[in-house]
């Protein structure tokens, strides 16, 4: 008769305990509790660096117009006839004390400035800048030199009444175009321009009066 062999139990220390699944189940509830911690923590920040940009954006890093002023204009080289007519065939010369004011936080490189005169619609004179940069939140100086044709002023019927008067009626336009780049991130292209009428007394051969308007084109 066989003997029928018998598989020995297992040590009871092999066994799988109650307290070791627990054991288990706990470190993964916590390693959970942490990697949620985590993307919490990654979420609340990238939420407050966007707060932060569009903050910035709208506040500091707004792009704002730059100003363009006329400072001064002095009348050179009006030679008269009798002390009341300019002289035919000689020329005026306008030197305009022009601004550029940038008030961003970047700077605003432009193009060259364009001036130009009239005297009752016509075109008498005008002049060209060179290209420049105005700093962050810095006024650019220029003296821009006009040369007018006095024999156009001459042909205008409207001549006489102004010498009577003792000035001369001109307007002025200035063109300045150029680009603000901030951080290489917010560009943006404008064009200031900016009309002024003056009034030019012929005798003290200076401006009696003057009016500017600006405006601004994106």
């Amino acid at each position: 008769m066989e003997t029928d062999q018998v598989k020995p139990l297992a040590p009871v220390s092999d066994l799988p305990s109650s307290d070791d699944g627990e054991a288990a189940l706990h470190l993964n509830q916590v390693r959970r509790k942490k990697f949620v911690k985590c993307l919490g923590s990654v979420a609340a920040l990238a939420i407050i660096l966007v707060v932060v940009i569009i903050i910035l954006i709208f506040t500091v890093f707004r792009v704002k117009d730059p100003i363009i002023n006329m400072n001064g204009v002095a009348v050179m080289r009006l030679e008269l006839i009798n002390g009341t007519i300019p002289k035919p065939g000689s020329n005026i010369s306008v030197t305009a004390d022009v601004l550029v004011k940038n008030p961003n936080v970047a700077s605003f490189k432009y193009r060259n400035t364009t001036t130009t005169l009239y005297y009752y619609g016509k075109v008498v004179g005008d002049a060209r800048g060179p290209p420049g940069r105005a700093k962050a939140r810095r006024t650019v100086r220029m003296n821009i030199t006009i040369d007018i044709i006095v024999d156009r002023i001459l042909a205008s019927p409207n001549l006489v009444t102004d010498v009577r008067s003792g000035t001369l009626t001109m307007v002025s336009y200035s063109r300045v175009g150029g680009r603000i780049n901030i951080l290489n991130i917010i560009k943006r292209h404008v064009t200031v321009k900016m009309n002024c009428s003056m009034t030019v007394n012929i005798f003290s051969q200076g401006i009696q009066q003057q009016k500017c308007k600006r405006q601004v084109d994106v």
